[in-house]
């Protein structure tokens, strides 16, 4: 697992309250029993389920490379485009721990303060701006085996309610943050 896929993981984990237990040093006792797939064979930690079900919804998954516990994916819907990435995967590529859905956008009228005051108005939403300062947006959380396919749908609309309120920002960043909680 790469640096920033490992830390992308303890800071989920230490905002769920999981950290120190996936700190700790291992025993040697007995390894537990894996997770199993919730049924209908869904798995939340497979990057081919998530794009199983993604086609189900009228969108296209397609795995673009693995590398280091990391899977890298390009998602096409209807109306746009974004990436997908799960960490903390084993050597297939599947039993992953975190996933990330993210994209770009190549307007640059925001500043970093209002990056960062965006970030303050959203829970689950995180922006940021990378170093040819085009402004991203990514939502990420945890997945286990016992997650179905309906939570994951969920975690999908809570992503494009970040597409949307990321959109209305780009728009009109003084007039959205004016207005924002």
């Amino acid at each position: 697992m790469s640096i920033k896929a490992f830390a992308f993981v303890l800071a989920v984990l230490a905002l769920t309250g999981q950290a120190s237990a996936a700190t700790a040093p291992a025993k040697a006792a007995q390894k537990p029993a894996a997770a199993k797939p919730a049924a209908g064979g869904f798995d939340a930690r497979d990057p081919t389920s998530l794009i199983a079900l993604l086609a189900t919804m009228g969108a296209k998954g397609e795995i673009l490379r693995t590398a280091d516990g990391e899977v890298f994916m390009k998602v096409a819907t209807p109306s746009f485009d974004f990436n997908a990435q799960y960490v903390g995967c084993d050597g297939k590529g599947r039993s992953c721990e975190g996933l990330a859905f993210s994209t770009t956008s190549s307007q640059r009228s925001t500043t970093l303060a209002q990056l960062n005051s965006f970030n303050q108005t959203s829970l689950t939403c995180r922006v940021f701006e990378d170093q040819a300062g085009k402004p991203h947006v990514m939502y990420s959380t945890l997945v286990s085996a016992a997650d179905t396919r309906e939570e994951m749908r969920t975690h999908i609309g809570v992503w494009q309610g970040c597409l949307s309120t990321f959109g209305l920002f780009l728009a009109d960043p003084i007039g959205y943050l004016a207005s924002a909680p």
